[in-house]
């Protein structure tokens, strides 16, 4: 398995990741398929482009794209960092490519003097909670409505960089 970051000319493997990701769980995330299906090629391009703000990472076996996740930097709280869009495929799951991942954004959080890294995780996605919980994020006790699905709500975890476990995941 490698685990990389992704860079502009990335963008339609990105992009085909994380429509599948939007297929695959639509519960799991804030936006849904149909939204970003609509996106023109300069979205997913700024996505995949990242900077100083913003990063990607792709996990792949085999020449073959099997997960994703996202972080950025929260401009509104100095130290802080935001996971998001975090997805395995299914036939690669409870394999370590999610704390493999994980690993490699909380890596480049950690490089850019990040104090911690939240996210926002769906309440009914136990198994993501669990793999969060055992990486050592903690619940804040913040909770919304999911915005892709009002009905549903998501919790937010956090897990305070200094210090941490989190970095002693599977080997790669």
């Amino acid at each position: 398995m490698e685990i990389r970051q992704a860079h502009a000319d990335d963008w339609e493997e990105l992009r085909k990741l994380r429509l599948r990701a939007l297929t695959d769980a639509p519960d799991a995330f804030s936006s849904t398929l149909e939204q970003e299906a609509a996106y023109p090629a300069e979205v997913w391009q700024r996505w995949a482009e990242g900077g100083p703000t913003s990063a990607d990472f792709i996990a792949r076996e085999g020449g073959a794209s099997i997960g994703m996740a996202a972080i950025f930097v929260e401009s509104s709280i100095p130290g802080r960092m935001q996971l998001v869009a975090m997805w395995v495929d299914p036939r690669y799951r409870r394999r370590g490519v999610a704390w493999a991942l994980v690993d490699q954004a909380l890596r480049w959080a950690l490089y850019r003097h990040a104090h911690e890294v939240i996210l926002w995780v769906a309440d009914q996605n136990s198994a993501a909670c669990r793999l969060y919980e055992r990486i050592g994020f903690r619940p804040t006790g913040g909770r919304q409505p999911l915005a892709s699905h009002p009905a549903l709500t998501e919790s937010m975890l956090r897990l305070p960089i200094e210090g941490s476990t989190a970095f002693r995941g599977p080997a790669l």
